[in-house]
């Protein structure tokens, strides 16, 4: 089963969502590039020898930039690298890049591209769920600093993304768990049918042991992941760069982030988003905008899928701190999104300091 979504900004894309998708990535290099860049990490080295087998088949030049695996990859120094191995290879504005890999190599990727001779393509490979639904859709890229995760970027739209949900299968079970929480944002913002289909297919999606996925879970990823996409793709056709509307889509993030700067992003994003929504509906709550049946079915939906829903306590300062490095403040007005009931996402804007640290009372382990 195929299904393919349509992102209908001032550079429209498709995103295919399949089975076996490699031979049509290959197919939709431009026939004017000469030369393509494969930016991908050590784990994937078959996939990439395939698509560089295809690719080769074509006629066209072949280079691969192996960067670090996750958040390490995300770099100024590898960056650099990338350039490099660009200049060397004289790449020209009609070649292509390929971001083959999790959100870490995506958000590279499109940097390196869009930074390129001030931008070249760039077609988007995710092969994590959280890369499938929420880093390689949407245009946006860039790169950590020393002071906090994607700080530095540009929007970048891609070419095109294949998201083959074979690759999967050889996914960690923690992480492809950690992707559901991106799926199941986008059912809180959005698409209340997410969260159905989640609820009613717990005993699929929360898959105990690593390997190969059952055709039925494949089934139920394909269509969840072509739900979250589209809402996604909906929220970007109206606002690309995050003037107003494509703020809802940081649903979960603000706190998620502050975790992961404090734990010098050795949780997994979408762990540290788990936390962040629960975190958010419990600010709801105490705002008067979200009732304790809803608080309550963020907390059964993610802990049903494995996913964490508290946090240490006796770290708000750092928590603290963190949070207003986020890009949705400003000045020192921090901002948060949050639901005035499911499906309703609005912001909360400079709330009482005690609400926003009895939500974090409220998510403390």
């Amino acid at each position: 089963m195929t299904r393919t979504i349509d992102v209908r900004t001032a550079s429209p894309y498709t995103v295919t969502v399949g089975e076996g998708l490699l031979e049509s990535v290959a197919a939709s290099v431009p026939s004017g590039a000469a030369r393509v860049l494969i930016v991908c990490s050590a784990p994937l080295r078959a996939r990439v020898e395939e698509l560089r087998v295809l690719l080769d088949a074509r006629g066209l030049t072949v280079v691969i930039a192996e960067v670090p695996d996750a958040e390490a990859g995300k770099t100024a120094e590898v960056l650099s690298f990338c350039w490099q191995v660009l200049g060397k290879s004289d790449f020209t504005r009609s070649d292509v890049v390929i971001g083959l890999g999790g959100g870490a190599v995506t958000d590279l990727a499109g940097f390196v591209a869009a930074t390129w001779l001030r931008g070249v393509s760039v077609i988007q490979v995710p092969t994590t769920l959280l890369a499938m639904v929420d880093a390689a859709v949407g245009g946006k890229t860039g790169i950590n600093t020393a002071e906090g995760k994607n700080l530095v970027g540009a929007f970048h739209e891609p070419l095109s993304v294949w998201c083959d949900v074979l690759t999967l299968d050889t996914l960690p079970r923690l992480d492809l768990a950690a992707g559901l929480a991106e799926v199941v944002k986008c059912g809180f913002i959005r698409d209340l049918s997410i969260l159905d289909l989640v609820e009613a297919n717990v005993e699929l999606l929360r898959v105990q042991e690593d390997g190969a996925l059952s055709p039925d879970a494949r089934d139920v990823l394909v269509e969840l992941i072509t739900k979250a996409v589209a809402v996604k793709a909906d929220v970007v056709s109206q606002d690309l760069k995050e003037s107003h509307l494509r703020e809802i889509l940081n649903y979960g993030h603000t706190f998620g982030h502050a975790i992961e700067y404090t734990e010098r992003y050795q949780w997994r994003h979408g762990s540290a988003v788990s936390v962040g929504m629960v975190f958010a509906a419990e600010l709801a709550h105490l705002a008067g905008r979200l009732s304790e049946e809803e608080v309550a079915r963020h907390r059964s939906v993610l802990s049903s899928l494995g996913l964490p829903v508290t946090y240490a306590g006796g770290r708000w300062d750092a928590l603290s701190t963190a949070m207003r490095r986020d890009k949705k403040t400003r000045g020192d007005l921090l901002r948060f999104v949050v639901l005035a009931g499911i499906g309703n996402p609005v912001r909360l804007e400079g709330p009482d300091p005690a609400l926003v640290l009895g939500a974090y009372d409220a998510v403390s382990a």
